[in-house]
């Protein structure tokens, strides 16, 4: 299936969030998701089903001051 990360396409056979985040290598990191503009808890990733045409948002926090 086709989706969107971070504005980049990607063909994916992951079916939920959270086998898409270990399909592309972000499993050890420390990130927050967005699906489609929502935000998605990392308790509910595997309970979200992707679809074709998904815009997917990975981001990892950044540290300043």
């Amino acid at each position: 299936m086709k989706v969107v990360v971070n504005d980049t396409a990607h063909e994916v056979s992951a079916k939920t969030l959270a086998a898409l985040i270990d399909e592309l290598g972000y499993s050890s990191a420390r990130i927050a998701t967005a699906l489609n503009g929502r935000f998605v808890p990392k308790a509910t990733r595997n309970e979200t089903p992707l679809e074709e045409g998904a815009q997917i948002e990975i981001v990892a926090p950044m540290q300043g001051g």
